[in-house]
């Protein structure tokens, strides 16, 4: 394992993704789609979505691969 870390970038919020960690149960896609969509590249569009409720959602990932950090002023 390679313990690969990736970042997305949004004004208010970054998304980290460690796909490693994945186990793909869908809570992410189906929760916010707008977010984050498997047929897009980039997946993960931090800015489709208020970036709290970005964070609250990320809080239900069951393996922890997906993690956040609110930018500084928000």
């Amino acid at each position: 394992m390679t313990n690969e870390l990736k970042q997305y970038y949004g004004k208010k919020i970054t998304v980290k993704f460690q796909p490693e960690k994945c186990i793909h149960s869908g809570v992410c896609v189906k929760g916010l789609p707008a977010v984050f969509n498997v047929s897009k590249r980039p997946w993960v569009e931090p800015d489709a979505d208020a970036a709290e409720a970005i964070a609250r959602h990320i809080g239900k990932c069951p393996s922890g691969a997906l993690q956040y950090e609110l930018l500084d002023g928000f």
